[in-house]
């Protein structure tokens, strides 16, 4: 699989840098998020492990798990990020939702059409405030660039 983004378009240039700084800022705060996360106040977020392309290493990132029709997604709304590659590659992982057994699966990467689509619509709705509003805004850049996985138990 390819870095492309799945449709034509490379999105925007300042939605682009919108969501380096944020995520950028999120790397930041990453500890107390995780102390957020094990107390259960984070919403729909999950810890997927996945192992690293290149090393074979466990690695570890906080996920927003999207539930749409019964299956599960996760995405990065800003095209290929390190662990999107990771999950490329290895194409399984394990899903830690807050509340739940870790589970095992696999994840197929979505390209352009209605799956995909639903995936980032509800983005923008599960997620909690204030990331909800941000993915209503840049909808159109996510749409363009954003990377997503139907992740299905094995």
């Amino acid at each position: 699989m390819t870095d492309a983004a799945p449709r034509a378009s490379r999105g925007s240039p300042g939605w682009a840098l919108v969501w380096r700084l944020t995520y950028a800022f999120l790397r930041l705060i990453d500890p107390f998020l995780r102390v957020s996360w094990r107390a259960g106040t984070l919403g729909i977020t999950s810890r997927l492990e996945v192992p690293g392309r290149r090393s074979g290493r466990s690695r570890s990132v906080l996920v927003g798990l999207l539930r749409v029709n019964g299956r599960w997604y996760v995405g990065h709304p800003n095209g290929p990020a390190e662990w999107t590659r990771n999950l490329d590659a290895a194409g399984q992982a394990v899903i830690r939702p807050w509340s739940s057994m870790p589970v095992r699966v696999s994840a197929t990467r979505l390209q352009a059409g209605p799956e995909r689509e639903a995936a980032i619509r509800a983005t923008a709705v599960q997620q909690p405030l204030p990331g909800n509003l941000l993915y209503r805004a840049s909808r159109r850049h996510v749409l363009a660039v954003g990377v997503y996985f139907r992740l299905e138990p094995t």
